[in-house]
């Protein structure tokens, strides 16, 4: 039925639209633009280091502004390669490359999958969901649960506010936009509390959103609030916007 299917409604490279061989596949030159993220980075935020300055190195940005999640780590860099494959997903349903992008977020996140206890997806506010019709971050966090066998809990972290869009918004108003959205229900906090947690969303822009639901989980009493995003944009940073 697949093979039927697939002759029917060819599969399309979501990055290109060029044809490939199987859903949720890219063309060769679309992987090859990708730039997949790695070692060395900042130690906390993932900013890639154009080159190695040793152990446990922290850039510019959060030595001035410590964020409030332990570490964040990012599958690849979001930029002119890889926007059309992040808003095929994000806002065109192309769903099928979710187990792929899975197994590219635990390659990049291992060191924080390994010991956590759950996995969390950044929650939509239930006008938006409505609207959108899937959260991605949860269609990611499950995939990713699936994958690493860790608990998830996609309850555990509601959107309480229903704000404007963080686009065009400088970091300072990105964080004054997101301040007080999250809470974690009365119910989830034993789920919570003295847990290891990895907080998953699509893309870390300034990464005021995870950092306000960061925030919310640890004073429901998460002991480590870790980051796992799809991509990241990387861009010089003013720590003090």
């Amino acid at each position: 039925m697949r093979v039927a299917a697939d002759l029917v409604w060819p599969p399309h490279s979501a990055a290109s639209g060029m044809r490939v061989d199987a859903p949720g596949r890219l063309d060769a030159d679309d992987w090859s633009a990708i730039h997949f993220l790695d070692a060395p980075w900042c130690a906390r935020c993932g900013l890639p280091f154009p080159y190695a300055i040793g152990d446990g190195a922290e850039c510019p940005a959060c030595i001035a502004r410590p964020p409030k999640y332990a570490k964040a780590r990012a599958a690849f860099v979001y930029d002119d390669a890889s926007r059309q494959l992040v808003l095929e997903f994000k806002h065109g349903g192309r769903v099928e490359s979710v187990a792929q992008f899975a197994a590219w977020m635990a390659l990049s996140g291992r060191e924080m999958l390994d010991g956590a206890d759950a996995i969390i997806p950044v929650p939509l506010h239930r006008r938006r969901l409505a609207m959108r019709r899937f959260n991605q971050s949860a269609l990611l966090s499950l995939a990713i649960a699936r994958r690493t066998g860790l608990r998830f809990e996609p309850h555990a972290l509601h959107r309480v506010k229903a704000t404007p869009s963080q686009a065009g918004k400088s970091a300072s108003g990105r964080r004054r936009n997101v301040a007080g959205v999250f809470r974690v229900p009365e119910r989830a906090k034993p789920r919570i509390a003295g847990k290891t947690l990895v907080l998953v969303d699509d893309v870390f822009t300034t990464g005021a959103t995870v950092e306000a639901a960061a925030r919310t989980l640890e004073r429901a009493g998460a002991v480590r609030v870790n980051v796992l995003t799809l991509a990241r944009v990387v861009r010089p940073v003013n720590p003090l916007t």
